[in-house]
C-alpha cells in the first residue's frame, strides 16, 4: 500500500506528540507520587512533636510503660489531639485555632519502644532504619517514639486526592493529544500541499510539457524548491527551443550548399554549363563551405562535451597576439580596415594551449574583419587585471543592438537572422571561442564598443 507524504507527516507529528505526552505524563506522575508520599511522611513526622511531650508526662504519672502494654485504648487515648496540649511550647496559640488533623493516618504508624529497644505499644513492625525520637524525663531517655514511613498511599482521603490528580492528568493528556492531532492534520495538509503540487508539476514536465510552472510563494525551503523547479522548467524550455532551432539551422546550412552542388551538377549534366575550370572552382567552393560547416559542427560538439584536446603550457600572450595580428594585417588592410595592437612590453605569461588560443584570436579577428564596414578600425588592447590578463578587441561600426549582445556566443546566431553568404560563416565561430575561453578558466563577454562597433573582452588567468 502506497502511503502519501501527508499521511506520513501526520503520523510523524502525532507520534511525536504522543511520545512527548506519555513521557511528560509518566515523569509527572512519578514525581507527584514521590512528592506526595514525602509530604505525607513530613506531616506524620510533625506528629512526633505533639505526641512526645504527652508520653513523657504520662510516664512521670505512672512511673513506667506498663500501663500501655496490651492496652491499645490507653495508647490511642494518648495519641488523640487535645486542645492546648498537642502544640510545642514555643508554638503560637490563637483562640479558635483548629487542631492538626490526622487524615494522613500517622497514628497508625507510631510505635513505642522502652530503653531496651523492646516494643511497648502501637505499630509493631519497627526497625532501626525508621525515624525515631527519644522520650526524655529529667534529662534521661526513658523510651523511643518510632514512626514507620509511608510506602504507598493507604488513607482514604489521600487516596481520593491521588485519584483526582490522576484523572486530571489523564484529562489533560487527552486534551493535549486532541490538540496535537489537530495541529498534525493542519501541518500535514499545509506543508504537503505545495510538495504535492511540485510533484505533479514534475510529472507534467517529464511528459514534455516544458511550459509547466509552480505557483508557490513562501519564504521556506518549499518556496525555494518551487523557485528552482520553475528555473529548471524555463531552462528546459529554452534548451528545447534551442535544440529545435539548432536542428533547423543545421538542416538549412547543409541544405544550401547541397542545393547549389545539385544545381551545378545538373547544369553540367544537361550541358547548360560547360565543364571547365570555372565550373570546377564553383563546385570546390561549395564543397569547402560544406566541409567547413561540418568541421565547425564537429569542433563545437567536442568543445561542448569538453572533449577538445588541450596541451597547457607556459605561453607568452604578447608574442602570440603579435604573430596573429601580423598574419591578419594584409587581408584586413585590403578591406580598408586599420588593425592595431597595444600590448605591454615584457612576457605576458599565461597557462594555455597555444594552438587553441591562436584559433580563438583568429576567429575573433576574422569575425571583426567580416562585419566591420570600411573605412574602419580594429584595435586590440592588452592590460593586467588583478591575477589575470585582459584582452579587449574593439571595432568600429556597425554595432550590435544592446539586447542581442548576450546572444552573440550562441550557435547559429546572427544579428539580422539572415542566412545569406554575403558575409560568410555559419554562426558557429563565436560559440567555439566561448568554449575555448571557458576551458582556459577565463571569461568572455560582449559589450558596445566606444569606437561604435562591438567590444569583445577576454580575461585569462596569468601564470
Amino acid at each position: 500500500m502506497k502511503i502519501g507524504i501527508s499521511t506520513r507527516l501526520f503520523a510523524a507529528v502525532l507520534t511525536t506528540a504522543v511520545l512527548v505526552v506519555g513521557v511528560v505524563g509518566g515523569l509527572t506522575h512519578r514525581s507527584f507520587t514521590r512528592g506526595f508520599l514525602g509530604y505525607l511522611n513530613d506531616v506524620a513526622a510533625e506528629r512526633l512533636e505533639f505526641v512526645g511531650p504527652r508520653l513523657a508526662r504520662a510516664y512521670v504519672r505512672h512511673g513506667s510503660w506498663e500501663f500501655l502494654r496490651n492496652e491499645p485504648r490507653a495508647w490511642f487515648g494518648l495519641l488523640r489531639p487535645v486542645v492546648g496540649d498537642e502544640l510545642p511550647a514555643n508554638a503560637p496559640v490563637r483562640p479558635g485555632m483548629p487542631l492538626t488533623s490526622d487524615l494522613t493516618g500517622a497514628v497508625q504508624r507510631l510505635g513505642l519502644l522502652d530503653t531496651q529497644q523492646q516494643w511497648v505499644a502501637g505499630y509493631r513492625d519497627l526497625d532501626a532504619s525508621m525515624l525515631r525520637q527519644p522520650i526524655q524525663v529529667d534529662g534521661r531517655t526513658v523510651g523511643w517514639l518510632v514512626l514507620a514511613p509511608f510506602q504507598s498511599v493507604a488513607d482514604g482521603g489521600a487516596r481520593r486526592f491521588q485519584e483526582g490528580q490522576r484523572e486530571a492528568s489523564i484529562a489533560t493528556a487527552a486534551l493535549a493529544l486532541a490538540l496535537a492531532a489537530l495541529i498534525a492534520w493542519w501541518a500535514s495538509r499545509r506543508l504537503a500541499a505545495p510538495v504535492r503540487q511540485v510533484a505533479a508539476a514534475t510529472h507534467r514536465l517529464a511528459a514534455g510539457h516544458h511550459d509547466t510552472r509552480v505557483d508557490v510563494d513562501s519564504p521556506d525551503e518549499v518556496g525555494q524548491l518551487a523557485h528552482d523547479f520553475n528555473h529548471l522548467a524555463r531552462t528546459l524550455e529554452r534548451n528545447e527551443a534551442l535544440r529545435r532551432e539548432f536542428m533547423a539551422d543545421v538542416s538549412h546550412e547543409l541544405r544550401t550548399p547541397l542545393a547549389v552542388l545539385r544545381g551545378e551538377l545538373e547544369a553540367l549534366e544537361d550541358g547548360i554549363r560547360p565543364f571547365d575550370r570555372a565550373a570546377v572552382g564553383s563546385l570546390q567552393a561549395e564543397v569547402r563551405q560544406l566541409g567547413q560547416l561540418v568541421d565547425d559542427l564537429y569542433e563545437l560538439a567536442l568543445s561542448d562535451a569538453g572533449a577538445l584536446s588541450y596541451r597547457f603550457g607556459a605561453l607568452d600572450l604578447g608574442v602570440l597576439l603579435r604573430r596573429v595580428v601580423e598574419a591578419h594585417r594584409h587581408r584586413t588592410e585590403q578591406r580598408g580596415l586599420e588593425l592595431t595592437l597595444q600590448c605591454p612590453e615584457g612576457p605576458l605569461t599565461v597557462p594555455a594551449d597555444e594552438g587553441r588560443l591562436q584559433q580563438l584570436f583568429d576567429n575573433l579577428l576574422e569575425n571583426s574583419r567580416r562585419y566591420t564596414d570600411a573605412p574602419g578600425r580594429i584595435r586590440i588592447e592588452v592590460q593586467p587585471d588583478g591575477a589575470c590578463w585582459q584582452v579587449d578587441l574593439h571595432d568600429t561600426a556597425p554595432g550590435v543592438p544592446a539586447d542581442t549582445l548576450p546572444q552573440l556566443f550562441e550557435r547559429f546566431f546572427r544579428v539580422d537572422g539572415s542566412r545569406s553568404r554575403s558575409t560568410g560563416g555559419a554562426g558557429l565561430g563565436l560559440a567555439i571561442c566561448r568554449n575555448i575561453v571557458l576551458a582556459h578558466g577565463g571569461e568572455i563577454v560582449a559589450r558596445a564598443s566606444p569606437l561604435g562597433g562591438v567590444w569583445i573582452s577576454i580575461r585569462l588567468p596569468a601564470a
